[in-house]
């Protein structure tokens, strides 16, 4: 790493934007520790300049939400040659896509909780009571509404009473068009990191997640002392390996690349009920990933160099 140059991306424009800054600052530390030449670049109507008149060996994308994982950063890389950390664009679409990816999942005969994603058209046009009742009569309750696309569950809560619909809809309507209803899983909430850094994709140690408010969103992701973490989980050998079994397929099957991370949550019967499957895991002080490669006896920095050689090897 002592003769790479690596421009690592965060910011841009999304609600995430934030978070990103502080994921890109960690990676950043981590990788000029590893002994990186690095560029803390913002994703902005610069950046292309930048890249054609100054090309670093290669990006780390530490981008949440929008283009950073949409694939639209990632199709821009691509045109310019410019090699990058992270899953191409045509999967980050396919990642990114909640109803999509879980589509797919599902065929494969992987676990993900039923689900139904209407857009506001739907609402506006066929009456959003009788929808929303007729979301209740097929899934049930309680139910978790998201929006489509997007991260850090933004906009994501938990219903318990038909009451709570209207306002918990138009929460998700505020991120993003189209509204994905999936049927709640109650059990132990897990993520799983996939890493490539050598021959095979492997599965780091799982990270049980434990929140303090009982949902895991948006403030008790990033505030200190809101979520309490156990690595490894405390879950026996048998469903630690299919948890990662299950990380592993899901990485391999949505085509994904270098880094992923499976959110999933274990249900009574033990079976690991995939929620989502994301490109761009977080890289903040609270965030899952570190915890991870801790856990797993390796430095983030370390890992992201290796992953920074492997992208400079594809060209």
């Amino acid at each position: 790493m002592n003769e790479r140059t690596v421009a690592v991306l965060a910011g841009g424009l999304s609600h995430e934007r934030e978070v990103s800054l502080r994921s890109g600052r960690r990676l950043a530390a981590a990788l000029r520790e590893a002994g990186a030449s690095v560029r803390e670049w913002d994703v902005d109507a610069a950046l292309v300049e930048r890249l054609r008149t100054d090309p670093p060996d290669a990006v780390a994308i530490a981008l949440h939400g929008g283009e950073g994982e949409n694939g639209s950063v990632q199709a821009v890389l691509e045109l310019l040659g410019v090699p990058f950390v992270g899953t191409s664009a045509p999967a980050c679409r396919r990642a990114w896509d909640k109803p999509t990816a879980k589509a797919e999942l599902a065929r494969a005969g992987l676990h993900t909780p039923d689900w139904v994603a209407l857009p506001h058209t739907t609402f506006r046009a066929l009456g959003a009571q009788a929808v929303l009742d007729a979301m209740v009569d097929r899934l049930g309750l309680p139910l978790m509404l998201k929006p489509d696309q997007g991260g850090s569950a933004l906009g994501a809560q938990v219903v318990t009473e038909r009451a709570e619909l209207p306002a918990a809809m138009v929460s998700c309507l505020a991120y993003a068009d189209t509204v994905l209803a999936e049927r709640f899983v109650a059990g132990t909430e897990v993520a799983v990191t996939v890493v490539h850094d050598g021959e095979e994709p492997r599965a780091l140690p799982p990270v049980e997640v434990h929140a303090a408010g009982g949902v895991y969103d948006y403030t008790a992701r990033y505030t200190p002392g809101a979520a309490t973490f156990h690595c490894p989980p405390r879950l026996d050998a048998t469903t630690l390996a299919t948890l990662a079994d299950t990380a592993l397929a899901a990485h391999q099957l949505l085509g994904l690349r270098d880094v992923s991370r499976t959110d999933a949550v274990v249900d009574a019967d033990g079976r690991a009920q995939i929620l989502e499957v994301n490109v761009s895991p977080g890289l903040t002080e609270t965030s899952l990933l570190p915890t991870a490669v801790r856990a797993a006896g390796m430095k983030l920095g370390d890992l992201y160099g290796a992953l920074v050689e492997r992208a400079v090897a594809r060209g």
